[in-house]
């Protein structure tokens, strides 16, 4: 099963804070994820210039695409960035790790979160989204998702419903599978009618944590688990520290968190979706697909950022195989 995702094309500055005051400094509270515009972007960088940072491309389902590369997946990725050197930086890096990308492009900056990283590894977000939540329905051709078996839409894509909804009507008629990532619950409360709607007619897989779960359905995890599965053909919602539930033609399995104590929980939703996706591209079982997303969310919240280095992934693909045994 080959994969392409839909989600906002953006690069990630990750910042490593001395202490949550700095959050304070600037207003934002610890934890949020919040939207903000250009020269609100400017004013945090240049507040925040001293920190330790890196660069890496980032937007949530632009992780999974990597990560699922990194494990050998035909993967892809759609969205739009600006004609800048930070649009080039990007689209290099996708073909890089061998992501093929589809990207419109346009006049201006490209989009960038922010993402501050407090000492306990709480992440906290101020996102300049740039030209990437403006694709259009048209832009997305039936004839790339043709070439594709599953397509992997994050949430936060929903405040374009037209894009979404026509993109998922295309995948429909192609036989394409649709997965869905809720990705933040201020999304479900947002737009909950919207989800419930698509979710109940196009989607097959759809992923969340326990805080949209929840919020989707006013259920504690276990019977939010239960009460998606209802809807979909796979229901997965993860734990964080007390691993995933994931829920399927009757069946429910649980898996443990993998790993220690987190340094930086970025990126390890979009990894355990990466590692999940991946067993079922294959053909591996509940259980394994929900161990194999374990494994990555592990590795990747042991470092700084939401990609897994470069040199683990032979040792991982290692530990993949002794999981499907």
């Amino acid at each position: 099963m080959s994969i392409i995702g839909l989600g906002n094309a953006l690069v990630d500055v990750l910042l490593q804070l001395n202490s949550d005051k700095s959050l304070t400094d600037i207003g934002i509270v610890k934890g949020a994820m919040d939207m903000i515009d250009e020269n609100q972007m400017v004013v945090i960088q240049r507040t925040l210039a001293h920190l330790e940072r890196t660069q890496s491309p980032g937007g949530s389902v632009c992780n999974s695409m990597r990560a699922l590369a990194n494990l050998g997946n035909h993967s892809g990725f759609l969205g739009k960035i600006g004609r800048d050197a930070v649009g080039d930086y990007y689209e290099k890096a996708l073909l890089e790790v061998g992501v093929t990308p589809y990207f419109v492009k346009t006049d201006g900056i490209s989009g960038c979160c922010t993402v501050m990283i407090s000492p306990d590894g709480e992440r906290t977000m101020a996102t300049f989204l740039g030209p990437a939540p403006t694709l259009k329905p048209d832009d997305i051709t039936e004839e790339t998702l043709a070439q594709y078996n599953c397509i992997y839409i994050e949430g936060y894509m929903i405040v374009n419903e037209p894009l979404v909804r026509s993109t998922m009507e295309k995948a429909r008629r192609l036989g394409v599978k649709v997965a869905l990532d809720l990705s933040n619950f201020n999304i479900v409360n947002a737009f909950k009618d919207v989800l419930d709607d698509l979710i109940t007619n196009y989607v097959n897989i759809l992923l969340s944590n326990e805080g949209e779960a929840k919020a989707f359905t006013g259920l504690e995890a276990r019977e939010a688990n239960l009460e998606l599965a209802k809807r979909v053909d796979i229901s997965i919602v993860t734990l964080g520290k007390e691993g995933a539930l994931v829920s399927a033609r009757g069946e429910t399995v649980h898996v443990d968190a993998y790993g220690g104590k987190p340094l930086d929980t970025t990126g390890a939703g979009d990894n355990f979706a990466a590692g999940f996706l991946y067993g079922q591209s294959i053909g591996a079982t509940l259980q394994q697909s929900a161990r194999i997303g374990s494994l990555l969310a592990g590795h990747v919240v042991a470092v700084i950022g939401p990609q897994i280095p470069a040199g683990e992934w032979e040792q991982i693909k290692l530990k993949v195989k002794e999981i499907l045994v």
